[in-house]
């Protein structure tokens, strides 16, 4: 399937970064965005035209991979014929089946990572998930992610919904409590880069036993005189109740583990 010709829809974080995989190893024939700046920029990194009109989309193309916002799938792909196409979306929490109504060939292609626009990425190293609505379709669809990627799993929409959620809590949650930590910091003019250290140390830890077994700190042995000092220390009354509720269930979590 070395000819396979691919048609972007989105110029976003997850558009770009897999267009330029892809690009790679296959032609990239059309880029689509709703602003003329962000479908340029993209298919000129891709060697491709683009276009901002949905219907003037090219149908030469045998896969067109939408990574577009969830909420706007239902507006945007019925202005365009994808009837003998394949249809793909890259999208963590929405099922497979909201492509159905647009061609019989359809699936899923979702990278398990944290990806941004500006930042390079190695795509070997990302997981991808997918699913398809049959098995010639999910042949193809399997080609395009062992292009790509060294770590390809199948999938049902309810296990990658699942998936997703794990992923918001390990990364999303995770990247909010730096923020939470860095602003605290900031109070006293002290550097985020006090904290890296400890961020990679406990990254690295949970590649080598469970999350559980990494745990440290206060909660643990709920010790009420460093938590109550560290409440007194925090004055945004919403820090304080996320430090108290993350502070009992990892007590409580733990507790139910020994």
């Amino acid at each position: 399937m070395s000819d396979l010709k691919i048609c972007i829809i989105g110029s976003g974080n997850v558009a770009t970064q897999m267009g330029l995989a892809l690009s790679r190893k296959w032609q990239i024939v059309e880029v689509y965005s709703r602003t003329e700046a962000s479908a340029s920029v993209l298919a000129s990194k891709l060697g491709c035209t683009f276009t901002t009109d949905i219907k003037n989309l090219t149908d030469d193309a045998d896969v067109y991979i939408c990574s577009v916002k969830d909420s706007v799938l239902g507006d945007l792909l019925p202005q365009k014929n994808f009837k003998g196409k394949i249809l793909l979306h890259t999208a963590g929490s929405l099922p497979m089946s909201v492509l159905a109504n647009y061609t019989d060939n359809f699936g899923v292609l979702y990278p398990l990572q944290s990806i941004s626009k500006a930042r390079e990425l190695d795509f070997s190293k990302v997981p991808l998930l997918v699913e398809a609505s049959n098995e010639e379709t999910l042949s193809v669809v399997k080609t395009i992610a062992n292009g790509i990627s060294n770590s390809v799993y199948d999938v049902t929409s309810e296990e990658r919904g699942k998936v997703h959620l794990a992923a918001v809590f390990a990364s999303n949650f995770t990247n909010h409590m730096y923020d939470i930590a860095g602003s605290l910091l900031a109070d006293s003019n002290l550097p985020f880069d006090l904290l890296l250290p400890i961020i990679d140390e406990t990254a690295s830890k949970v590649h080598l036993m469970p999350p559980s077994k990494a745990q440290t700190g206060p909660a643990i042995r709920y010790d009420r005189n460093v938590i109550d000092k560290h409440l007194n220390m925090i004055t945004d009354e919403r820090v304080k109740r996320i430090y108290e509720l993350v502070t009992e269930d990892i007590h409580e979590s733990l507790k139910d583990k020994k």
